[in-house]
């Protein structure tokens, strides 16, 4: 019955990746904490990633509320450049 339950830290770390976005059963986060109880390395992998997801939507978040835009003169400028790797 356990063997059913074991799974490989690849495996572990597909269903860490899906429980963050909530795609995950309830099996496999049932198999990811059973993992976690053995493996460390894959419950610091959770953690970190889980970290790295507030830190970004924190980010996003802050991005999307302050629109920052090329000036006319920064576009014109890139616009020659393209130009000159065209020719």
């Amino acid at each position: 019955m356990f063997k059913s339950l074991k799974i490989t830290c690849d495996e572990a770390t597909t269903i860490c990746d899906k429980n963050q976005y909530g795609a995950a059963t309830l099996l496999e986060k049932m198999k990811l904490g059973i993992h976690f109880i053995r493996c460390k390395k894959c419950a610091k992998y959770s953690k970190q990633n889980n970290l790295l997801t507030i830190l970004y939507k924190g980010h996003a978040k802050s991005c999307k509320e302050n629109k920052i835009c090329m000036s006319k003169e920064d576009k014109e400028a890139l616009k020659k450049e393209f130009d000159k790797i065209k020719s």
